[in-house]
């Protein structure tokens, strides 16, 4: 599948494949960090950082679905992180991307940052932090990602729920010379949305910031879930009351549905990277379908490790080589629509795929059966030499007493 490729570009930089982490767990330190920049993930982004490290929630503040495919996980971490002076340190760049050498050395990943602040000042003093760092001499950091989504910080509202603070933010961030003078892309995480007038009023804000705004990531975790422990009687979370944010593949329908309408609403300037509930090649197909650039993984990693990065990848080129395609661009954006003979069609491949599946257990049913007949067969000829062995022996004890004579 060497002729398949899955590189892509966000906010118009290049990544080696359209899969990637998203900002969370497994993300919190440099070597962590390193572990996703070794595996086939096409860029690496940090942990949500505050303008101070903070130690997050209370624990237990995790939960996932007990079953061997689970369906769902929660959490109330409380951005539990470094803070902004750790992730764009050289030291910690170089420990993620595995570089050797001083800050000029060649980095064939892209590193995100990802910021998380209390407030407006602290976004833009983060801002203020990272252009100096640019200034200064480091050139591998590829963009910023605004976190305007976390449900999980007790006491604070999600952003991008209050469009009149969600605009006010992004008018405060935009005026950062870091835009202006370093030219870097700004990308924004967002919350998920479940209502037509609410896309449009998202969908408003950024587009009159998209000198700015270049790729958003829909979506964040589903605020204020709950899940009851039956035995203790109890929340399974400790901190925020038991509220907490749901990720896993029980969000992934309303990942897609955000993304659909936010590339439907956004304008092409601004890119959509999907985010939410994938696990399988099939999920980012079908987030590439409803036209995402490129697709970030959450609770996957979190659960699977890194390793996740390099599996999904394989399992996407081999759907893109038995549907023909050999690049994103092949079938990004390009959702048919629904139609009867989609339908039929549809209909047709299960139902090949559930005959070929019978075929296949049948045949290891006959296996089985052939196996069993010549264990049978073995068997009875085992019983035949014994019997003879127990005659000769019978008639030469016979013999000895006298009983016959041969």
């Amino acid at each position: 599948m060497s002729t398949i490729s899955l590189k892509t570009t966000v906010a118009s930089i290049p990544l080696s494949t359209c899969i990637y982490n998203a900002s969370g767990p497994r993300t919190g330190s440099g070597q962590a960090l390193s572990k996703i920049a070794s595996s086939s993930a096409g860029a690496v982004l940090a942990k949500s950082a505050t303008l101070v490290e903070q130690s997050g929630n209370p624990l237990p503040r995790t939960w996932h679905h007990e079953a061997e495919e689970s369906h769902a996980s929660m959490n109330s971490e409380g951005l539990p992180n470094y803070g902004i002076d750790y992730y764009i340190s050289s030291e910690t760049i170089d420990e993620a991307l595995g570089s050797a050498g001083s800050s000029s050395s060649t980095v064939t990943k892209p590193y995100f940052v990802s910021i998380s602040g209390k407030n407006i000042h602290d976004n833009i003093e983060m801002l203020h932090r990272i252009h100096a760092k640019i200034k200064n001499g480091e050139t591998r950091i590829s963009g910023v990602e605004l976190n305007l989504a976390c449900p999980n910080v007790i006491g604070k509202p999600i952003i991008a729920y209050d469009f009149e603070q969600m605009e006010s933010v992004l008018e405060a961030v935009s005026e950062s010379p870091i835009f202006s003078e370093n030219k870097i892309p700004l990308g924004v995480k967002m919350a998920p949305y479940f209502d037509g007038p609410h896309y449009d009023r998202a969908a408003k804000i950024l587009n009159k910031y998209s000198h700015v705004v270049k790729y958003v990531a829909s979506i964040n975790t589903i605020g204020n879930s709950f899940s009851v422990d039956p035995i203790a009687e109890m929340p399974v979370i400790r901190s925020n009351g038991g509220f907490a944010g749901l990720s896993g593949r029980a969000v992934k329908y309303t990942a897609l549905a955000n993304v659909k309408k936010m590339r439907e609403l956004l304008v092409d300037d601004i890119d959509v990277v999907g985010v939410g509930g994938v696990f399988t090649g099939q999920d980012v197909f079908e987030m590439i379908l409803c036209g995402a650039t490129a697709v970030q993984v959450g609770t996957c990693h979190w659960t699977e490790g890194p390793k996740c990065f390099d599996r999904i990848c394989q399992e996407l080129q081999e759907i893109m080589q038995s549907k023909g395609y050999k690049t994103i661009d092949d079938f990004k954006n390009k959702l048919k629509e629904w139609s009867k003979e989609g339908v039929a069609l549809s209909r047709q491949v299960k139902l090949e795929k559930k005959k070929n599946n019978a075929n296949t257990v049948a045949s290891g049913k006959g296996a089985a059966n052939g196996t069993a007949t010549s264990g049978t067969a073995f068997d009875s000829q085992n019983s035949l030499i014994m019997a003879v062995l127990v005659l000769t022996i019978a008639i030469l004890l016979a013999d000895k007493c006298n009983v016959i004579s041969i």
